[in-house]
């Protein structure tokens, strides 16, 4: 499955224009903005990292502007090292975490939480899940011990897996009706293929129907040791007064031989265009991109840049040109996923059904003209100034602040890399965005999922230079299917 190289070169060169347009620096937009106000001195809390002699690792933020403590733990356990029949499992265990634990009931645990005015949650994501607690000071040494026994002690009490299942399959069946939803999990899909990224988090009703109690402690066993978890306690507390209690609550948690097996790398990028059919649907959910660099790349913080200039905060190109210009949309976007073994761009956007071959159209426009035509420096320094602005904003509270520290230590970039963020963002420049753009901008290897009433657009994407495409009834879309398509139906898929 391909599209037509003939009809994509004409795209191509509808946008690059003259060989004189495409080396000139176009110094867009336009219509200048106001003026951002000036960046605020930031000043990062000072921190500590120690290790515990069982390999968890530890780290203690003073932040004293308010009386109270973040407790938040970072476990690699996640859909990457889980077997595809088992898809969802990780998002099943983190869910029953705080439903019960070997000494405390769902509701206990509840409780307790409430009665001192604290709050527990927990959740997981594509490379980890975490537990989270934020607590008043006076009650940390609860906090801190709550956190512990939800993350080392779960149940997994037959009537808890009942019912988070029972809850689980009917969100399932809720979004299998949801365009939104649907556009964002095929994207996925095409981008990864049958890497464990490629998948939903929550998996599908098969995989979830067949985890067992025994499959849930297995999973809990292999993953949720020390030496495979990071902590943060970030609030009004002495370095020394964190660790020595970390030790008293964490310091007997045995480690555990890390057995998880190796994940294969994601599929490269390819051109692939899937239709989902949505008959009397009047708006159609556009999702685009192809594979990007993970977060520990050198690369990552230019490329992520030159993702928001075409559809992020502090630029939007896409969002200008669909919506301002056009009108054909009320919002477009585009970001980066960064992510252990990789990551993905994605724009998104939605629009009615008979201007589905021009948005699409569009946006392919601007992917290939951020490719081609260096970006003008106010553009960038609006951009930059924006962004330098805004950071202040996430590592405002405790809470904020352990989860941009761990999420560093995770991905393993370096500790004064959130200390250095506006700097190194502010010494970006057009060469380094038109580099990254060259070299990792592929308007010609773009995944592209159109979900909406096929009848109604099908028709416009040859004239936009798509002649080949797939189309796919909802009610036969599988996620599990190399084809995406229920073979039990015995239908080919319709390609053109």
């Amino acid at each position: 499955m391909r599209i037509g190289l003939r009809s994509m070169v004409g795209v191509l060169a509808v946008v690059a224009g003259s060989a004189l347009l495409a080396a000139q620096e176009i110094d867009w937009p336009r219509e200048r903005p106001p003026m951002p106000l000036a960046a605020r001195e930031v000043h990062f809390p000072s921190y500590e990292v120690r290790t515990l002699d069982n390999g968890l690792r530890v780290i203690a933020v003073a932040h004293h502007e308010q009386p109270i403590v973040s407790v938040r733990l970072l476990v690699g356990a996640s859909s990457v090292s889980t077997p595809l029949e088992q898809a969802g499992i990780s998002n099943l265990a983190a869910a029953l975490l705080d439903q019960g634990t070997t000494t405390r009931t769902a509701q206990e645990i509840s409780t307790q939480i409430d009665s001192i005015g604290g709050t527990l949650s927990t959740g997981t994501g594509a490379d980890l899940t975490f537990v989270s607690s934020v607590v008043m000071i006076d009650s940390f040494d609860f906090g801190l011990e709550l956190v512990s026994d939800v993350a080392r002690n779960p149940a997994f009490r037959p009537e808890e897996i009942a019912r988070q299942k029972e809850q689980a399959l009917s969100s399932l069946q809720v979004s299998a009706n949801d365009p939104d939803y649907l556009a964002t999990v095929v994207f996925d899909r095409l981008v990864y293929g049958f890497h464990p990224y490629g998948l939903p988090n929550g998996g599908t009703a098969e995989t979830l129907l067949g985890i067992t109690a025994e499959d849930l402690a297995v999973y809990h066993r292999r993953h949720f040791v020390p030496n495979n978890a990071i902590l943060a306690i970030v609030g009004d507390i002495t370095s020394e007064e964190a660790f020595t209690a970390v030790e008293q609550v964490f310091g007997d948690w045995a480690p555990g031989e890390l057995t998880i097996p190796p994940v294969t790398d994601p599929p490269p990028s390819t051109a692939r265009v899937v239709v989902v059919d949505m008959p009397g649907a009047v708006q159609t959910e556009i999702r685009m991109g192809h594979l990007a660099l993970a977060r520990d790349d050198a690369d990552f913080l230019a490329f992520d840049l030159a993702a928001k200039i075409l559809g992020g905060e502090g630029g939007n190109r896409l969002h200008r040109v669909l919506r301002s210009q056009r009108g054909l949309t009320y919002g477009a976007a585009t970001d980066v996923e960064a992510r252990k073994a990789g990551g993905n761009l994605l724009a998104e956007t939605d629009t009615r059904t008979e201007t589905t071959g021009e948005v699409v159209r569009l946006m392919v426009e601007e992917f290939a003209r951020l490719r081609s035509q260096r970006v003008g420096g106010r553009e960038l320094s609006d951009a930059q100034a924006y962004l330098a602005g805004s950071f202040p904003l996430t590592i405002e509270t405790p809470n904020q602040i352990a989860t941009q520290i761990l999420s560093n230590v995770f991905y393993e970039l370096p500790l004064d890399a959130l200390e250095t963020y506006r700097e190194r963002l502010q010494a970006i420049t057009p060469d380094d965005l038109a580099r990254v753009a060259r070299q990792y901008l592929l308007p010609d290897r773009l995944s592209i999922v159109l979900v909406g009433d096929a009848a109604g657009f099908v028709g416009q994407l040859p004239g936009v230079g798509f002649e080949d495409f797939e189309v796919i009834p909802v009610e036969d879309l599988d996620l599990l299917s190399a084809s995406l398509r229920r073979t039990s139906t015995g239908a080919a898929s319709a390609v053109r």
